[in-house]
């Protein structure tokens, strides 16, 4: 079974245009990624920060969107639903960028960290997406 695009809007917060960025930055990271790996191609030999670039790229893309959002929605006079879309986008962004970051530094060695550390963010983001959607009716 597969979700709709409202209910894919609906559970995780997002637009359909953040949506695509996120999409967009996911294949370009898989494109470099797969370049890394073939031998072929020295090109991103090891350097871990190149390769995430899109997904941190795609991250300030939708933290840009999100803030014209805000101030278009405070224009419009709806305070109680833009702070909540701010607060709610906020730590989506946040915690997403905390995996890369984190991962970003365990692949290069800079962190002591296990891999359930570094997956914490992602797992803090599942469960406030799983409330988030049984909130919805």
């Amino acid at each position: 079974m597969f979700f709709t695009i409202d209910e894919l809007v609906r559970w995780l917060g997002l637009t359909i245009f953040e949506i695509w960025i996120n999409l967009i930055s996911l294949l370009a990271f898989t494109l470099i990624l797969a370049f890394k790996f073939n031998p072929d191609v020295e090109i991103y030999s090891n350097n871990w920060w190149l390769i995430f670039f899109p997904l941190f790229l795609g991250d300030a893309l939708n933290a840009y969107y999100c803030i014209i959002i805000f101030i278009r929605m405070l224009m419009a006079a709806t305070l109680k639903f833009s702070t909540l879309r701010l607060m709610w986008s906020t730590t989506f962004l946040t915690l997403t960028f905390m995996f890369k970051f984190l991962l970003c530094k365990k692949l290069l060695a800079q962190l002591s960290l296990d891999y359930s550390e570094v997956f914490a963010p992602v797992y803090i983001l599942l469960q406030l997406i799983a409330v988030r959607a049984c909130q919805q009716s």
